[in-house]
């Protein structure tokens, strides 16, 4: 199931982390970061689900899904804070489909998406199975199975979302501070020091060598990424 999504949240990083998630399970994102702009890609975009912070600013959420109920049928999940019963209710008493509160596993949030996806029927079928290749490492998150040449390797959850982020986007930089948040709801106790030793597993889990790595390289003084190219 394909679908584009528009990503409002007023938070970079945590948008950041949100339309890596979708990319990796092969959609395609939009992302603002108020509410007149989600009003106005909506209207332009028409995209399958909008995924809305409440706390936007110049449109909170509430407005913005008021003015989508009235204009159009697009699915909407709401993403927030704030977690009162009240506000709760207001949002799906506006037609919001879903409501998610943070800080919430993106893998959590990417089996709501496709919940709502499939109710709405609005996202087209392009492929069974949102699997991601790169550096010779296939990692499906629907199965939250790893392959690396072709052979099973065994992740724990934070070692899966940290690989899946990178393979999503093979060659780019991650600081420590950005793998941490692929983590976020899986261990909350973790810290920026953590995320070596989950680097230092995962060598040995995928590389030939693990003190002379080929895939899963250090940036000095940035991070690391995933060295090798999709496929």
């Amino acid at each position: 199931m394909c679908a584009h999504v528009l990503v409002a949240e007023d938070d970079a990083m945590q948008a950041e982390l949100i339309r890596r998630s979708l990319l990796s399970e092969g959609h395609t994102a939009t992302v603002v970061h108020d509410g007149s702009a989600a009003l106005e890609a909506a209207r332009r975009l028409r995209p399958d689900l909008v995924v809305l912070d409440l706390m936007l600013p110049v449109i909170d959420g509430f407005g913005v899904c008021r003015v989508l109920r009235r204009d159009d049928d697009i699915p909407v999940l709401m993403l927030t804070a704030r977690s009162a019963e009240d506000d709760v209710l207001l949002g799906l008493e506006l037609g919001a489909d879903d409501y998610m509160t943070k800080p919430y596993s993106p893998r959590e949030l990417m089996a709501r998406i496709r919940t709502v996806l499939r109710r709405s029927g609005r996202a087209a079928d392009r492929r069974e199975e949102p699997v991601v290749r790169a550096a010779g490492i296939a990692v499906d998150p629907v199965r939250h199975e790893v392959r690396c040449d072709e052979a099973p390797v065994e992740c724990t959850p934070a070692e899966f979302e940290i690989l899946l982020a990178m393979a999503a986007e093979p060659e780019r930089v991650f600081s420590r501070r950005q793998l941490l948040e692929c983590t976020r709801g899986i261990d909350r106790a973790s810290t920026e020091r953590a995320v070596d030793v989950h680097i230092m597993n995962l060598r040995k889990k995928i590389e030939a060598d693990p003190r002379r790595p080929m895939r899963l390289l250090t940036v000095f003084g940035v991070g690391y990424k995933l060295s090798g190219g999709r496929g």
